[in-house]
């Protein structure tokens, strides 16, 4: 390079004529393409090394190996990153923790099967060092996608019994369900619905098998119902619910967004909260918080999820193996039970 070049930041193009090669092989080079013989690859790291193009964020990852991120997948629709507050709180939380290291989150969502074929050819062409599966579903085929190329991931959650093992980052569901159900019953209800998530996520499974065992003979399988956790779900659950058992005294929503909804429905339908009906939440999301009436609910630990799922995810690109972790919950007692 001529001195008088010495005083700009050396780029591709610099490389490129160092090297002896055109601008398109040494792009290939950096983003981690094929198609590109040994030699020509030395020689485009030699000139990285040479031009001082190495303070370039695509030279540290090719002399690394590693693009200094991490992908945070969402395996949901897109209005569910918005209309579901626990998420925002995985998402800052991991956010943060990769602040801290210098690294970046990249997020991906892929709820279409379209989608999920994309985000795999991505992350599989190397553009991020490991995958946060946010959520999944039993009917996906990404995780396992995933794990067969070999591709770093942690799950939020306990993935489905017979998926490819996969270290996750979890609560106690069980636990925490029979930790609610047992509040209710000690306050008094005997006729305790439950508005549980869709059967192929954890929350979903788990916290009916909770609710179900801390109830034992009492449990009633008609005071059950399913959906995602959406308002408009909770709502039209609490109203079929009511139609079924008029005299149910209390209902536990697994999500604070659904027990909205839950609230919602029982407004309509004159009963007052949680004077008629009592109703309990799960995740205490902040949307528990600022309700009216304030939600009883269940906290999940988010801070620690995001941190855990990243320091985890971290270990397993460095080669420790990593076992999986449950971490506890809070009952948190407010004004709606």
């Amino acid at each position: 390079m001529a001195s008088s070049d010495l005083t700009r930041k050396p780029t591709i193009r610099d490389v490129a004529a160092v090297a002896g090669l055109s601008h398109g092989t040494v792009s290939r080079v950096i983003n981690g393409g094929h198609w590109v013989s040994p030699e020509a690859r030395a020689a485009v790291e030699e000139a990285i090394r040479t031009t001082g193009y190495t303070t370039n964020h695509a030279a540290r990852s090719l002399a690394t190996g590693r693009s200094g991120s991490l992908a945070f997948l969402l395996t949901e629709s897109q209005q569910l990153l918005f209309s579901d507050p626990t998420f925002a709180l995985l998402l800052r939380g991991a956010t943060a923790a990769l602040a801290e290291r210098a690294m970046t989150l990249v997020l991906l969502i892929a709820d279409s099967p379209g989608e999920q074929a994309n985000v795999e050819r991505y992350v599989r062409a190397g553009h991020v060092n490991g995958v946060l599966l946010v959520s999944s579903h039993a009917s996906d085929s990404l995780l396992a996608s995933l794990v067969a190329a070999q591709v770093p991931t942690v799950c939020s959650g306990i993935p489905r019994a017979g998926d490819t093992p996969v270290p996750s980052v979890s609560i106690d569901e069980v636990g925490s369900a029979r930790m609610m159900t047992r509040y209710l019953t000690d306050r008094g209800h005997r006729r305790i619905a439950l508005i549980t998530g869709p059967n192929d996520t954890p929350g979903g499974r788990f916290r009916l098998v909770g609710f179900r065992e801390e109830l034992g003979d009492r449990f009633d399988p008609g005071l059950v119902e399913q959906g995602p956790y959406e308002r408009d779900s909770g709502n039209a659950a609490m109203t079929r619910l009511l139609e079924r058992a008029p005299d149910i005294d209390a209902v536990f929503a697994a999500s604070d967004v659904m027990a909205v909804g839950a609230i919602d429905a029982l407004r309509r339908a004159g009963r007052r909260v949680p004077e008629d009906v009592a109703v309990a939440g799960f995740d205490d999301s902040g949307l528990a918080a600022v309700h009216t009436p304030p939600l009883t609910t269940v906290r999940q630990p988010w801070p620690d999820i995001s941190a855990t799922m990243v320091d985890m995810l971290l270990d397993i690109i460095d080669g420790t193996p990593r076992e999986s972790v449950v971490l506890p919950t809070t009952l948190v007692v407010r004004e709606s039970a």
